[in-house]
């Protein structure tokens, strides 16, 4: 475990990193089968290969606010009088 505090964006970046892996093997399994001759999967699990790209969105969500919160933090320390 690490000994630093959660950020704002962290949760985002994790759960996004989570559904982009599941895209990706979802995409992996999809593609298999028309490589190895056998009949396609259903169009269902070519749904389930879009949770890569809305995975991606997650985690970019993520690391945008915490570029905001790092530049707010930057800011209040930056303005405030000694």
């Amino acid at each position: 475990m690490s000994n630093e505090t959660p950020r704002d964006g962290d949760l985002l970046v994790r759960v996004g990193a989570i559904v982009f892996l599941v895209g990706a093997v979802a995409t992996l399994a999809t593609v298999a089968p028309l490589f190895l001759g056998a009949d396609p999967l259903p169009s269902a699990a070519y749904f389930v290969c879009m949770l890569m790209g809305a995975g991606f969105l997650i985690a970019a969500a993520g690391v945008l606010r915490s570029v905001a919160a790092q530049r707010r933090q930057a800011r209040a320390s930056t303005a405030s009088p000694l």
